[in-house]
């Protein structure tokens, strides 16, 4: 059965850094991702990765952001860095299964960044 669990939200102020991570089982997974989606907003891709560790960032988080992975404990994390009040959202892991390709979901984790 595939899961993916998400842990490390919370509340930080701005400036602050807070690290994500999501903990996958039950497959083999190739691309990751980390999307966020904020009330009112639409659910918005933040940060991509690949098996091989090629990496994709939205404009708004490159150069503060940094997304990692370890193929071994099929982990993915997301290390958000001079985090702003515009980065509040609940935050939720993407993952592709190999097999089928399907994509399967985290439950999410908010992060709130207060001013």
């Amino acid at each position: 059965q595939v899961q993916l669990v998400e842990s490390g939200g919370g509340l930080v102020q701005a400036g602050g850094s807070l690290t994500l991570s999501c903990a996958a089982s039950g497959s083999t997974f190739g691309a990751m991702a980390w999307y966020r989606q904020a009330p009112g907003k639409q659910r918005e891709l933040v940060a991509s990765i690949t098996r091989g560790a090629r990496k994709n960032y939205a404009d708004s988080v490159r150069g503060r952001f940094a997304i990692s992975r370890d193929n071994v404990k099929n982990m993915v994390y997301l290390q958000m860095n001079s985090l702003k009040p515009e980065d509040t959202a609940v935050y939720l892991c993407n993952a592709v299964e190999v097999r089928t390709s399907v994509e399967y979901w985290g439950q999410g984790t908010q992060v709130t960044v207060s001013s």
